[in-house]
């Protein structure tokens, strides 16, 4: 509660006083802090960031929709200036020296949320007789989102073989994308819902999903966990390195909690662009653009949709109060192919449901043996047969060479072998090795070209010992 000298205006002001904007404000947002959400407290600090410069030494009272215009047209110019201030190469920089971006339409509306309920407080304290924010009109009008919707079985595997791939590379910390990706494809929660998600929310056994903390009632529910994300939570937990009762489901690589920000940065983004390039050799439509997170709470509702949930049970899975939303998104798929509805449904039950030709096996390219030939040869004087040639190569080569380099020809040796040929008579069109014969005892040897290519790569350190 608001102390009484707050609520006659701070500083011990007289109770017949009207208080000043600034300080009210404050107080007021400072009263909430730990009642509200730390997002919602950190919103109330940013707004007031931007009302204070301009009604700070205003009294309550004073603040007429007058006034309220008068702060959202001044906003609008600030914004303007910083853009064309950006566009000539001279930001505006804050006392941090971090540029100061244009504000959005739906930006300046937030900070007039704010105002609005500052002013309704004070209405309620008999401050002002009417609150002067209220009202469409105070708003800037703001552009109404494209939907995204990523609605097709073969995008939505397309994630989850991307996000599996990018576990599997040795070079990424990461390991669960893939299940991450799952549950916000086949469970739809909120970032900060999954971000905080502990494996006693998690219950395999009987089927469901415990979404405990959330930002409205609506979003304490209870979600069955489909068939695939089954799966995949089932080994994800027999991975984690901690998977208690209180432990988190989804840690970051040090334990801690993520973030929206490491959940954008770190998860999403690269399985979206690992995915794109996945359907684009599947010759299928990329992903939409602007996948996020909640994006994929669309998602979710689809493969309800999809599975035969009827609205009412999608609204109460995804923890929505309006169900205007779940109606949108349930119009929006019962309008699309029935072929396509049936492939969600399969991909759900676990069976992949997009056939499709797996890319040819490639060879090592051949200019990839060119520099160490010329290594071994350097090694050797300048000067080798070609089956010193051919061991060498082998030998250091052999991290290198895939399945389909090895596979045996019908003639006997493996595939790198005669392609080994190939860049031989390359080098030897260059000017780099001379050419003397052909067959198993030939002699490989380098030309005063090919040692000053070697000088020029400085591959090996000891050819300025081997040079003649």
């Amino acid at each position: 509660m608001l102390s009484r000298e707050v609520r006659r205006g701070g500083g011990g002001a007289h109770p017949d006083e009207v208080p000043l904007f600034g300080p009210f404000a404050v107080t007021l947002a400072a009263s909430r802090e730990g009642q509200v959400a730390a997002e919602t407290a950190a919103h109330d600090n940013w707004a007031l960031r931007h009302l204070l410069p301009f009604f700070a030494d205003w009294a309550i009272d004073e603040i007429d929709v007058e006034a309220v215009d008068d702060y959202r047209a001044h906003k609008v110019r600030e914004s303007e200036a910083r853009a064309w201030a950006i566009e000539r190469g001279e930001p505006q920089r804050n006392v941090h020296g971090q540029i100061l971006r244009p504000l959005s339409p739906g930006s300046i509306n937030r900070t007039i949320g704010l105002l609005q309920w500052v002013l309704s407080i004070a209405l309620e304290y008999g401050h002002v007789a009417e609150n002067a924010a209220v009202g469409r009109r105070r708003r800037l009008r703001e552009r109404r989102p494209v939907p995204v919707y990523l609605d097709t079985a073969g995008q939505i595997e397309a994630l989850l073989d991307a996000a599996a791939e990018l576990d599997r590379d040795p070079r990424r910390c990461c390991r669960e994308r893939q299940a991450i990706v799952g549950t916000l494809v086949f469970a739809g929660p909120r970032a900060h819902e999954l971000c905080g998600m502990r494996w006693r929310d998690v219950d395999l056994a009987n089927g469901r999903l415990f979404i405990g903390h959330s930002k409205t009632d609506a979003g304490l529910r209870e979600i069955a966990i489909l068939p695939i994300l089954r799966d995949l939570l089932a080994a994800h937990k027999e991975a984690a390195f901690r998977s208690g009762p209180d432990d988190l489901v989804f840690p970051t690589g040090t334990g801690g909690q993520r973030d929206a920000d490491n959940l954008r940065n770190r998860v999403l983004a690269p399985t979206c662009e690992r995915a794109d390039a996945l359907l684009a050799r599947r010759g299928l439509v990329p992903l939409p653009k602007g996948l996020t997170a909640h994006r994929l709470r669309h998602t979710f509702a689809s493969v309800l949709i999809a599975c035969g949930e009827a609205p009412i049970s999608v609204m109460r899975q995804i923890g929505h109060a309006d169900p205007a939303f779940t109606l949108r998104v349930y119009t929006h798929l019962m309008s699309r192919d029935p072929v396509e509805r049936k492939r969600l449904k399969a991909l759900v039950g676990g069976e992949r449901v997009i056939a499709y030709q797996p890319p040819p096996p490639e060879s090592l390219d051949l200019a990839a043996y060119e520099l160490p030939i010329l290594r071994v040869l350097a090694e050797r004087g300048g000067q080798a047969s070609r089956g010193e040639v051919l061991a060498a190569i082998e030998k250091a080569m052999a991290e290198r060479h895939g399945e389909h380099d090895l596979e045996a020809l019908p003639s006997g040796p493996p595939r790198w072998q005669p392609r080994v040929g190939k860049v031989r008579a390359r080098l030897a069109q260059r000017g780099w090795l001379a050419v003397s014969g052909r067959g198993p005892g030939c002699e490989w040897e380098l030309t005063e070209l090919g040692w000053v290519k070697v000088r020029r790569e400085k591959k090996i350190e000891s050819v300025p010992q081997a040079l003649p």
